[in-house]
Parts: structure tokens; sequence; C-alpha cells
């Protein structure tokens, strides 16, 4: 009696201090990766990038630059890969993003249309126990790329200006140019419907836009910001309609955790080919990973995936910050690092 009572002792404790709902608890991976044009930007860049997949067994993946090529089903030839390494993941035929997921998509569905070749945003509901998720993949606009103005170069034909752009109102007016706001308030739209019916909501993307948390006093004089400080409109917009940052819910501090995840250095492809303001601090923190506020859904944890090294002034240079890495072990497919963020389902 009493080695059976000290057996089950510690599942006693538990239950009673509320560790039944734990023990219930799931983690539920999601990454978050631009995959540079389908990983043809690199020499074997697709096998490397269905290596880092299996690498990191994410349970559900948010896709940025599905191109189709040659007309092959990008989301199908990618699960049809990832069988071959013994993971099943579900998708569906999509375009400049792309989702696969561990469990079945019960429906999928284009929010805002690409136009252009000027970026989407897709979503997919996925049942994981008793939960509903609803997971929006975002590839904002490329274009007026505002956040190259300070830096004095143009963020669409990419040349150099003669200086720098540092009045606000004139970088928000060319940011504005772009459909990235407009993609941004379709998606918050489309999941105020699903938030109504008490549906797990996760966006991840390559915003192609900065966050007004890494804009403001603290950083304005420092990476080439030349005095600027700036309420980007996609991160704005994201906040007042209740949405956390998952990078800066973990690490709020833009200068101890700058999390840049574009350009990345990648030591298979010259930098040449990744920095597009050479003479310039052109890092930042464009590619994200946010989620709506929910008693079912709780973050444990987010980790930026890539090589630790950034481009500056056109040059590798090593990380200097206190960002946390897990380091590709096969080569790297992209010119941004990806994002890993470990969720906790609550039962």
């Amino acid at each position: 009696m009493n080695k059976f009572f000290y057996l089950y002792l510690p599942f006693l404790i538990l239950f009673f201090l509320g560790g039944e709902k734990n023990l219930q608890a799931k983690n539920l991976k999601v990454l978050q990766i631009n995959i540079w044009q389908e990983g043809t930007m690199v020499n074997d860049g697709f096998n490397i990038l269905v290596n880092q997949i299996v690498d990191l067994d994410p349970d559900l993946v948010t896709l940025s630059e599905v191109r189709n090529y040659n007309g092959q089903d990008f989301i199908t030839h990618l699960t049809a890969a990832l069988k071959q390494k013994g993971k099943t993941y579900y998708g569906q035929h999509s375009l400049s993003t792309g989702i696969i997921s561990k469990y079945k998509i019960s429906a999928q569905e284009i929010v805002f249309p690409l136009v252009n070749d000027r970026g989407s945003v897709l979503k997919v509901h996925i049942q994981v126990g008793k939960k509903q998720i609803v997971l929006y993949s975002a590839h904002l606009d490329w274009l007026n790329y505002a956040c190259y103005l300070p830096r004095g170069y143009d963020g669409t034909t990419w040349k150099k200006l003669d200086a720098p752009v540092v009045d606000s109102t004139l970088i928000s007016a060319n940011n504005r140019d772009s459909y990235r706001d407009e993609q941004i308030r379709k998606f918050i739209a489309d999941a105020s419907k699903e938030k109504e019916k008490g549906n797990i909501i996760i966006i991840g993307g390559d915003f192609n836009e900065p966050s007004h948390l890494d804009w403001q006093k603290n950083t304005k004089d420092i990476r080439d910001h030349n005095g600027v400080i700036l309420n980007w409109d996609c991160s704005i917009l994201l906040e007042k309609a209740g949405y956390k940052d998952c990078y800066r819910e973990l690490y709020p501090d833009p200068i101890v955790n700058p999390g840049f995840t574009f350009p990345s250095y990648n030591p298979l492809v010259s930098t040449k080919k990744i920095s597009w303001a050479p003479t310039s601090d052109e890092r930042d923190r464009i590619d994200f990973i946010y989620y709506y506020p929910n008693l079912g859904l709780v973050l444990k944890d987010i980790q930026i995936v890539g090589p630790s090294q950034s481009i500056l002034y056109g040059k590798s240079v090593e990380n200097d910050s206190k960002d946390k890495f897990i380091l590709p072990k096969r080569g790297w497919p992209t010119d941004h690092k990806a994002l890993l963020g470990i969720f906790q389902l609550v039962k």
C-alpha cells in the first residue's frame, strides 16, 4: 500500500496544484521562414530547406516566396520530399505564401490575393485536439521598402540617394504606397470573425516592414536610423487590434535583443546577392510571428533560426547581441533568418 502511494505521490501533487492541465497540455511548434524563391537562390536550396524542416520538426510552417516554378506545385513537392524523410505534412496549392501542417487542413482560403507579385495573405483551419486553430501566412508587399530611406537608399529602385530621408512624414507616406497596410487590415478584419468563434489565431510572415517597437527613441541614433522615430503601420495596426509580437513579448528590449532577421548571412551565397544597401546598416527585424491572446494558448519560447551572422555594410558580421539562435546543421536556404515559436495548448 505504501509503495503504491509513494509511486503516485508526484502525480497527486501535480493534480492538486493544478498540474492536471499541465499534464494534458500540448506543445505547438510554429516555424516562419522566407524560403527565397523556393530555395532556388542557393545551390541545392530545396533539399537544404527539407532537411531544415526535418531537423526542427515543427507542427506548423508558414512559408514566404512560394512560386510554383515550371508548373510544379511547390507544396505538393515539399510534402512529398518530407514524406521520403519520414515526416508527414499536409498542405494545399498556394502562391506567394504557403502553409504546411502536421495536422490535416480542413479549409484553406486566400484572404488577400496576389496582385502584381506584391504579396498575399493565406489562411487555413486546423483542428488540434479540441482546439480550432486558424493559421495565417503573410508575405507582404516588398516594394516601397521605406526603412531604406533613412539609410540613404530608395526602397523600390534600390538605388543610393543623394542623402538619407529623415522626415518621418515622407517616410510614412512612401511606406503607405505599398499594399502592406491594406494586407494587414484585411487580415485583422478576417481574423476578427474567427476570434468571435473562440478560435486560436496565429500569423507568421515576412512583412517587409520593421516594427515600431524597434524604431523608437532608444534606437534613433543607431543602426543608421539617422534620428528617425517611426510608428510603422503594420505593427501599430496589429498592436491596436490586440495582437502580441512573439519576439518582443519575450525579448522586449530592441537594443539587447534586436532580433534581426534580414539580411542574414548565408555562407553558400555571395554577400553581394544578399545586401541591397551595402553602404549602410540595413539590419532589421521584418519576419514575425504574432498571436491573439487566448486562454487556450500560452507562448513558451521563440528563437531565431539560421546563421548567427548578419550583413552589415555589405559584409558578414558576427552577432554581438543576446539573441539566441538555432544554428542550421546542414546549410541554409535563404537570405532571411527564420523564427521558431513554441506555444502550449492548454485544455
